[in-house]
Parts: structure tokens; sequence; C-alpha cells
């Protein structure tokens, strides 16, 4: 039912009218996948952030339902306004720390989305699920979409992990995947960057806390090894999820010549790389059927300015393709989770 809206020269009727939460935003899907719903306003020029404080509960069903929501044509003129919304949903948000790929902080704790060369594709993947805690909601926000490119592919976790040969998550399953990590080669992200630190103190004192090995090898070089979850459960949903970055972290995504050339400069092992927990080699055919079943999986819609995709980063995986042009994404985390 479309609202009442006062005509002009009528004003003096609005004074009686209210609209109910049910007229205000209509609920929608992109594709027949349903992922991810899509959330559009009634009314012109509606704040997200007003509206979200009214419906932290439905936003929250939703997104346990349908693992990722995007809200388009609501009022969110600003990065503050983006920042703020998060915190009505996903409460304090976290800094970007033990870091992967490099970003930059915009504003409070929003930052830049990965800052990779727009010529790479970003395979999907489940933030930070290379380690034993991690953010279980995520916010994307488009200040300025490409005019070329650079959408946000998703897929859901669950229809991957159902995906994947039992034999496979069998297997990664009893193993889980172990994450080793060298710093100091000028190939990668430096410790420095990763644990936001100068201090090697401070970086022993956070991987004893985290369960990470390591090893100093000299002054700067530095190699960490950590075991974690293949498979996760959804602490509130209790549904199973595929849930590790083993198909990112091991050299077989490289492009060969790159691969080549990366093991040559780093000689014995490359910057990162994933074994199975117990230390041996992940079989690439188990790799690329992993891959295969992300592919299967993907959904890809073209980003619009103002819009805000929400994610539940158990249920739903993300990545990023090439583009051309300036493109502006802003990210927020919140709800840390502890395996």
């Amino acid at each position: 039912m479309k609202p009442n809206i006062t005509r002009p020269g009528h004003e003096k009727t609005r004074k009686g009218i209210t609209l109910s939460q049910e007229t205000l935003v209509r609920e929608s899907s992109l594709n027949d996948s349903g992922l991810p719903l899509l959330l559009q306003p009634e009314v012109v020029g509606l704040s997200l952030v007003q509206w979200a404080r009214s419906n932290v509960g439905l936003i929250k069903e939703r997104l346990a339902r349908n693992g990722a929501v995007l809200f388009r044509g609501f009022s969110v003129p600003e990065v503050a306004e983006f920042e703020e919304f998060m915190t009505v949903v996903a409460g304090d948000l976290l800094d970007y720390s033990y870091r992967s790929t490099p970003r930059t902080k915009v504003s409070g704790k929003i930052y830049t989305s990965t800052e990779y060369p727009a010529d790479q594709t970003i395979p999907l993947h489940n933030e930070m699920s290379f380690t034993r805690q991690w953010p279980m909601v995520l916010g994307f926000f488009c200040v300025e979409p490409s005019p070329a490119g650079g959408e946000t592919p998703i897929a859901d976790s669950r229809k991957v992990f159902a995906r994947i040969a039992s034999e496979i998550r069998d297997r990664f399953s009893q193993k889980n995947v172990r994450y080793v990590r060298n710093y100091g080669d000028g190939l990668d992200l430096s410790w420095q960057n990763v644990f936001q630190t100068e201090n090697s103190a401070e970086v022993e004192d956070f991987c004893r806390k985290s369960g990470i090995e390591f090893e100093w090898k000299g002054d700067e070089r530095l190699r960490t090894s950590q075991l974690c979850q293949a498979v996760a459960i959804h602490p509130h949903t209790r549904e199973q999820v595929w849930f590790n970055q083993a198909h990112l972290f091991h050299e077989s995504s490289l492009e060969p010549h790159v691969r080549e050339a990366l093991l040559i400069a780093a000689g014995d092992e490359p910057p990162r790389t994933a074994y199975y927990g117990d230390g041996s080699p992940i079989d690439e055919s188990d790799l690329d059927q992993v891959r295969a079943a992300y592919a299967s999986e993907t959904v890809t819609f073209s980003w619009q300015a103002g819009d805000v995709l929400l994610v539940d980063n158990m249920l739903v995986a993300h990545g990023r393709r090439p583009y051309r042009g300036p493109r502006r994404i802003m990210v927020g985390m919140g709800e840390l989770y502890s395996a």
C-alpha cells in the first residue's frame, strides 16, 4: 500500500498522518537466488540511520535468513552516516588489525575497501576466516561506483559448503587449515603493517594471545603459523558453512608466471601459503573444486551511489571484480566473534 502523502494545498491534514513501517520500505530481490535481499524506501529522502534505529530486529532477522541485505535509495549523505548506521546495527565497530590486505582508515573505524590494483580480481572469501576470531557483520558503502566493473560478487557460504564434494569437506574438517606467513622480503605486507605496531614485543604478545606460533629470523624477518578452522557452525543459525581462506592463501591462487617469479624471489617459502593442519600439503585439485563451488554460487550486481550492503560474514563470502576509472567503496566491521 502506498503511503498517504498530503497533496499541496492541504498541509493542515499532515498532522494526523502516520506512516507504518510496512509502508516505508519494500522488500524484493535482485535475482532468483534471493541474494542479496533488496530493501528500498517508499518515501523519498528516508534516512537509513533513522529507519534502522526502529528496525534493528527486522534487519538482523533478514540478515540471518538471507545472509546479505542491500539498502538502495535511502539517504546516506556521508561516510559519517554510514558509520552511524553500522553502529546502530552492529554496536561498537572494529579496528582493522592483524591485516592481510592494504587498506586506509577513512574516518573513525571506517576503512577503504582492499587497495589492490584495479586490474586484479579479489577471489571470494569470508573476512578474517584465516584467523580464530572475525567480524560477524560487514558493511559496504558505495560512495562512487566505477564506470566499468568493480562489482562486489557474493556467494552463500552454506551453498558453497553443500557444493563441495563430501570427501573434500571431510578431509578439511578433520585436518583444518594451517596458515603460514613470512614477513620481511618486501613481497607482501610488512609485519609492522599487519600488526599495526613497530614494537616486536607487542607482536609476540598478540601472537601468544591469538594462538599464533612465531619465529624471528633476524630483526625484520618473521615467520608465523596458525591452525584455524576449515568449516564452521554459525552461532545463531547453527548451519554449517565453508569458512577458510586456503584457496586464497595457497600459492595455486596465483597466475603461473607470477607464482614462479614469487617462489624464486622468496626462496624456500612464499610470503603466505596454506597447508592442512598437520603440515601436509593441500592438493591443488581439491582447491580447484573449492574455487568451482564459489564460482557456481556467485551472485553479482552493479553498485549505485549511496548503496549500503550489509553482510553476515559467516553466511556470505565476498570478492571484487576488476574495474576501470575511480571507485570508492567504504567498509565497516562489527560484532567480533571468537571460535
